[in-house]
């Protein structure tokens, strides 16, 4: 029995030393060393995405020498880093990127790119400020970018940004990721004083649980409740005796869908709203639109439904067909697209489907 008890404590020992080696931390940037006999009087360890900013601040001037290191994983695949100043805003529209990747040859491109609007794909082009002597180099996986900047409006206070994302083949750079670490590595720096500030775009956790409060209150909403409401009006009042029982079912549970669909709605806003640089508008247009139909439907069904002998009856009851047939419709789209921004795996989007399709009114 203690023969078998040292046994497992020397397999312990072993996986334990083997977990740190393979998980080596960074140093601090205090003990980086340059090659070339490049120094920096100031640093910071920015905390997130493995990141580090080196700087010399010229009063005189107002430049600053930059240097900013990324250390990517030991099996990182191909990727693309860049740090950037926004001189208007705190968001990536708006920023002064620094980019630098190396290519498929193996030689590291290093260049200044303005960025415009979500949709970049980080093209070289020239600074809303003066930038000189952009460089980079790799070593091993970690990449470094170099560069002297002239700083805008003359304040040693800036809103910085810091990212990484895939290369793709053909040295294309892909899309970061859009969640976690990625949309949070932002802040304000003061070059003089050395002063660093997180990001002020709200607390990560706190993000992540009305996120998936959000996606709840919608998937019981527009994928459950709302089905289930047409499926009571649709196959219910066939049956004797059901009237009009079937129709207090059926507004009892739009209602619910309703409020706890315009619950879902008003989370999605806050998120929006505390997620500078971060736009779905895809999901986001969708949800609004459901917001109106599901209003109109709402008021339409309780205030301009005609007795069932009025000759325009007919009319009435095509357009609450169509209304609430396209409402579930395009709930069960979005319900897939916020599958795919909360970056659900493929077997867990595609039960989510499955889910949300039994209970519409035609997988009955």
């Amino acid at each position: 029995m203690e023969k078998l008890l040292m046994l497992l404590s020397f397999i312990l020992l072993f996986v334990s030393c083997a977990s740190c080696m393979a998980l080596p931390q960074p140093l601090p940037c205090t003990d980086h060393k340059f090659p070339d006999g490049k120094f920096f009087v100031a640093c910071k360890d920015l905390t997130l995405l493995n990141s580090f900013l080196h700087w010399n601040y010229y009063p005189s001037s107002g430049t600053v020498d930059i240097a900013f290191r990324q250390i990517g994983e030991s099996n990182s695949n191909p990727r693309w880093v860049a740090w950037a100043i926004n001189p208007t805003s705190t968001g990536m529209v708006g920023s002064q990127a620094l980019v630098a990747f190396q290519n498929s040859d193996g030689a590291l491109s290093a260049y200044s790119s303005p960025i415009t609007s979500y949709d970049t794909s980080l093209q070289k082009g020239n600074l809303s400020f003066p930038g000189y002597d952009i460089s980079a180099l790799s070593d091993g996986n970690e990449i470094v970018i170099f560069a002297t900047i002239k700083l805008p409006n003359n304040s040693t206070v800036v809103n910085h940004l810091w990212q990484q994302g895939p290369l793709l083949p053909g040295n294309v750079l892909g899309i970061h990721k859009l969640s976690g670490d990625n949309v949070e590595s932002f802040g304000s720096l003061d070059f003089f004083s050395e002063k660093i500030e997180a990001s002020k775009g709200g607390n990560t956790k706190k993000k992540a649980t009305i996120k998936n409060v959000h996606g709840f209150l919608n998937a019981i909403s527009w994928g459950i409740l709302m089905p289930i409401g047409a499926m009571l009006a649709r196959h219910v009042k066939v049956f004797k005796g059901a009237d009009p029982a079937w129709f207090y079912l059926h507004v009892t549970c739009q209602c619910v869908a309703y409020v706890v669909g315009v619950a879902g709605w008003g989370t999605g806003l806050w998120l929006g709203h505390e997620s500078s640089g971060i736009e779905y508008k895809g999901h986001k247009c969708i949800g609004c639109t459901l917001f109106a139909l599901a209003t109109i439907q709402v008021l339409v069904g309780r205030f301009c439904r005609p007795n069932k002998q009025h000759k325009k009856r007919i009319y009435w009851e095509g357009f609450h067909y169509a209304v609430g047939y396209g409402t579930i419709i395009l709930g069960i789209v979005n319900i897939y697209k916020g599958l795919d921004i909360l970056e659900a795996g493929e077997r867990a989007a595609f039960g989510g489907l499955l889910i949300v399709s039994s209970s519409s009114p035609w997988g009955v």
